[in-house]
């Protein structure tokens, strides 16, 4: 304790820091307790303990608290995008980083976040959908909601100003990505697919997407590390808002993997990219070789081998739906209205990949099956 001639009475910590010494405030005498000041002290110790300057984080910490207190729209939705994008891929968080940027942060970016009204935020989805983009209304939207539910949780804002947009823009319409459906038609594609003359990796990717019907983001980002060859099961990660997910791999899926290891083994990807081993394919690779064998975007894409495998395990293969659902990891729950997980008919499941792989198998054999 420090005692001035004036009879004040603070609480002061004396060390040593990188060779010099400090002192550093833990109070007034009898506001602060000697109790309260000895903990204060012994956090300092164990900052000092880790090789930091106590005196220097308690700077950083005001900073902090200062700065949140002034938070603009656009530096609180760059602190969000930075702690999200630990768990999207690339390019889902270029596409949101980008929307920001163009359609929301020249209107809202420099306004504090505690300011804006619904009113403001209305403002700019109107100006998005003017130009006749509504689905990007909505993803700005749902962006801006997400935003101010931080907010809420840091202490920014009372409440989420988004929650009063309800039902305020334009409705979007549903389409359906197209997908080859009928038994024939999808066993010419798939004869199409081994005629293919491209990249052995593309090649490979346009093969086991009709195997495993997995999201084409994940497909195209595979790790061969989350692959099991021997115990014939890909563990997938979380990717975006869908959960981990196990997928059981066919003989023919495993054979396919095996061959592609010795081209693309030295690299993390299944997939890498065609300029460097440290990125994975393009976005647009199964797409683009789909169109130069002449499929158009009208028929069939990526994303419809999913259509596809759910409409033929159903219909053709008489497959239980919620073994099919949970393959294709969708939202899945248990009577009980538990989610199931990753695990969740795993057996069942692996019955049903042999057998549909074998299913395509003779699609592609027998014309006209």
């Amino acid at each position: 304790m420090e005692v001035t001639p004036a009879g004040g009475k603070y609480f002061r910590h004396k060390y040593r820091f990188a060779g010099k010494e400090k002192r550093l405030a833990h109070g007034v005498y009898p506001d602060t307790s000697l109790a309260e000041a000895r903990t204060k002290r012994d956090d300092s110790r164990k900052l000092i303990a880790k090789g930091i300057d106590p005196a220097a984080h308690r700077h950083e910490i005001k900073q902090v608290v200062k700065a949140n207190a002034e938070s603009s729209f656009g530096s609180l939705a760059r602190e969000w995008l930075l702690i999200k994008s630990k768990g999207w891929s690339e390019v889902h968080l270029k596409g949101v980083s980008r929307r920001l940027d163009k359609d929301v942060f020249p209107w809202l970016g420099s306004i504090p976040v505690s300011e804006i009204t619904p009113v403001q935020v209305l403002e700019v989805l109107r100006r998005i959908e003017g130009r006749g983009a509504i689905e990007s209304a909505h993803r700005a939207l749902s962006s801006c909601r997400q935003i101010f539910s931080y907010a809420i949780a840091t202490g920014r804002v009372d409440r989420n100003c988004c929650a009063d947009l309800t039902g305020a823009l334009t409705p979007t319409e549903t389409t359906h990505l197209a997908a080859i459906t009928d038994p024939n038609r999808f066993g010419q594609l798939l004869r199409l697919l081994d005629t293919y003359i491209g990249t052995p990796i593309v090649k490979a990717g346009l093969k086991l997407a009709p195997l495993l019907f997995v999201r084409p983001g994940q497909l195209r980002t595979a790790r061969w590390e989350d692959i099991d060859l021997d115990g014939r099961e890909w563990r997938l990660p979380p990717f975006k808002r869908h959960p981990e997910m196990i997928v059981a791999l066919s003989s023919q899926a495993v054979g396919i993997l095996q061959d592609l290891r010795h081209l693309t083994g030295n690299s993390s990807f299944v997939f890498p990219g065609a300029r460097s081993h440290l990125r994975p394919m393009s976005e647009n690779a199964i797409t683009a070789a789909l169109r130069r064998m002449d499929i158009s975007g009208n028929e069939m894409t990526g994303h419809g081998f999913r259509a596809a495998a759910r409409t033929m395990l159903d219909e053709r293969l008489n497959i239980r739906p919620d073994f099919i659902e949970q393959q294709l990891s969708h939202t899945v729950k248990d009577p009980l209205g538990r989610a199931y997980n990753r695990t969740t008919f795993l057996e069942e499941r692996r019955e049903m990949m042999q057998q549909w792989a074998d299913y395509l198998d003779l699609l592609k054999a027998e014309e006209g099956h």
